[in-house]
């Protein structure tokens, strides 16, 4: 399985490679103010990857922090759960 996984990693690479080895015609993104950034398509398209993936990670940056604050808040209410419990079972009925 080991070995499958990095052949499936080669061929990715070589693909990807000639992917950029094929597309180095440079070209040309226009900007507001007639700005314009000549540059060869495979970098285009990583940069426009890389923002791509910077951007979603921003994005859930929220969700992250408001699941990491229920988290703390229910492992303080199991706490108090377990104090409960265990105040409980040392009393004699």
């Amino acid at each position: 399985m080991r070995s499958l996984l990095w052949f499936s990693r080669v061929v990715l690479f070589l693909v990807i490679f000639a992917f950029a080895i094929k597309n180095t015609d440079p070209v040309g993104v226009r900007f507001f103010l007639d700005t314009v950034w000549q540059a060869p398509l495979v970098i285009v398209l990583l940069v426009s990857f890389a923002g791509g993936a910077v951007f979603a990670v921003l994005s859930l940056l929220g969700t992250l922090f408001s699941q990491r604050r229920e988290v703390n808040r229910l492992k303080r209410e199991l706490k108090v759960a377990q104090d409960r419990v265990m105040g409980s079972q040392g009393r004699p009925m």
